[in-house]
């Protein structure tokens, strides 16, 4: 109780300070080149305090002119656009047939139970004990890696479109039906919209294993590419270009789920509205 003649007033609840937008748009923006700054000096810091020669673990500064020198002789350049080449394909082979193998078996059961264990079963197959193969039976290098590539991406985004589709909801399928709604209308106002960010996540997952699936089919018989790059500075003790070569192996990975990314936003516009 308050005695009288205090003259304290009841003070109204303090709200939480909002954070300023455009402070936190810059914090956000800043977070990515702090982090990559940091990382650069710890690695140069270890490299000092161990005191590693180039050929076991060369400091930033040795990548970097390392890089200057693969950019200037055009090598990487040549060997980075290959691989690009070799991703590309195997992500668009991928994609496609694992798109319309998902489709078929979300609509059929009986294809389901048919098909699906020798997918799982391809899939226990390590694609590197699969590589040597391709390469007896496949003598074009630039299809063979296309296809290992397809290969490694092939099951997330084949799982991605079943689990995509399969998750439309059936009241709205009776609905579309009690409409007279076509199979293709069924399809482009119903079927794509619905599993459209399931399918745009396994196309980001498709995109980062494309990178992989490439290296693996460079690794195994490739005189071109930077898994072939990797593996001519490997026999030459030239570490530092191995280095050059995995980080623009990164970058590549990283361009491309960006832009599966800003793909996924125009898309998906829609969603966000709502």
């Amino acid at each position: 109780m308050v005695e009288k003649g205090d003259n304290t007033r009841m003070q109204p609840p303090s709200r939480p300070l909002s954070p300023n937008p455009r402070a936190l748009r810059l914090a956000r923006a800043l977070l990515g080149p702090i982090s990559v700054v940091g990382f650069l000096l710890l690695w140069e810091g270890l490299v000092r305090w161990q005191d590693y020669p180039p050929y076991i673990l060369p400091g930033p500064g040795d990548v970097w002119a390392r890089f200057l020198a693969a950019v200037a002789d055009g090598s990487l350049g040549r060997h980075a656009g290959i691989t690009l080449v070799e991703v590309l394909g195997g992500l668009a082979l991928g994609v496609m047939v694992a798109t319309l193998l998902g489709y078929l078996l979300a609509k059929s059961p009986l294809l389901d139970q048919l098909v699906s264990p020798y997918i799982v079963a391809l899939q226990a197959f390590p694609v590197v004990a699969l590589a040597p193969l391709l390469v007896i039976w496949i003598h074009n290098g630039l299809l063979r890696t296309m296809i290992i590539a397809a290969l490694v991406l092939f099951f997330p985004v084949l799982v991605n479109t079943i689990v995509g589709l399969r998750s439309v909801e059936p009241e709205l399928v009776a609905l579309m039906r009690s409409l007279q709604a076509t199979r293709w209308q069924m399809f482009t106002k119903l079927e794509a919209p619905f599993a459209l960010p399931v399918l745009l996540a396994g196309l980001k997952i498709g995109a980062t294993l494309a990178v992989i699936g490439a290296v693996i089919g460079e690794f195994v018989g490739a005189d071109r590419g930077l898994g072939f790059l990797i593996n001519l500075a490997q026999g030459l003790l030239d570490t530092p270009l191995m280095f050059v070569a995995l980080f623009t192996l990164a970058a590549m990975a990283l361009g491309l789920y960006g832009l599966v990314t800003l793909l996924e936003r125009r898309l998906l516009a829609w969603k966000r509205a709502d």
